[in-house]
């Protein structure tokens, strides 16, 4: 589970890292151009990480119907190296899975200025400013969002009517509350991704008489929400991260008191 959890932590990083140098500059600077090669850069990698962390979603989802229909097999299954093959399985299929967006995307003309919707370059807004045929880009989009994050949620769906089918069978309803219970952060991670993103697509393709900040706001929200909330999420409800937590502000606090004048 602490794998995993590393691996949503590194996405959220990378995401976040990715889209804050634009924004900021935007939101702080009022600089608003941004050289086309660059933003090609910045779509891969927002992309990249958004389909990364879909998945790691999923790869968690995976670890709670394990740790929950085969708990006595938990660590025979979920080796160190079965999970290493996992993370190096699902950042590969992110890497790939983006690369030939960004070229097709460079092989469409564009005007001498291109005014985006956002404060960052994401692959549906760059189409949108595209004045050559986009058919091909726009197809390729739609494969790349069924055969990751659409398939993604189908199958985390899957994983909790599976869990679900466990739970029920558990006689006593105390076992029942906290066996579900150790589902709660994953539902939380799984619902604070895909609300925005879903909002996102929705204002994107049905909300073009929507105001532009109501589309600014939702990007920002999709792409900024769940790094915040994550570590927040999973401090609160997992207890070694929690202790450990408040062991180092508490032995900061001490040092405080200590050295204080």
């Amino acid at each position: 589970m602490y794998y995993f959890l590393s691996m949503l932590a590194l996405s959220d990083l990378g995401l976040s890292s990715t889209t804050l140098p634009t924004m900021l500059s935007v939101l702080w600077f009022n600089y608003r151009p941004i050289h086309f090669n660059a933003c090609l850069i910045q779509m891969y990698f927002i992309h990249t990480f958004s389909i990364l962390e879909s998945a790691v979603l999923l790869a968690m989802a995976f670890d709670r119907v394990i740790a929950i229909r085969s708990p006595l097999r938990y660590v025979s299954i979920l080796t160190n190296s079965m999970i290493v093959k996992i993370g190096l399985g699902l950042s590969v299929r992110a890497v790939l899975l983006v690369l030939p967006a960004s070229f097709l995307l460079k092989r469409l003309q564009y005007g001498r200025v291109n005014v985006l919707s956002y404060s960052f370059c994401l692959h549906q807004d760059i189409i949108k400013v595209a004045q050559s045929d986009r058919r091909v880009s726009s197809i390729y989009g739609l494969l790349v969002v069924l055969s990751s994050m659409a398939l993604d949620s189908l199958l985390l769906v899957l994983s909790y009517i599976v869990i679900l089918k466990t739970v029920l069978s558990i006689a006593s309803k105390e076992e029942r509350f906290k066996t579900l219970n150790t589902c709660i952060s994953h539902i939380c991670a799984v619902l604070i991704f895909y609300i925005p993103m879903i909002g996102l697509s929705m204002i994107h393709r049905f909300g073009k008489q929507a105001s532009p900040i109501v589309h600014i706001l939702m990007a920002n929200v999709y792409l900024l929400v769940p790094p915040l909330m994550n570590p927040i999420i999973y401090s609160v409800k997992t207890k070694k991260i929690r202790a450990q937590i408040l062991r180092k502000l508490c032995s900061n606090r001490s040092l405080l008191e200590v050295h204080a004048p």
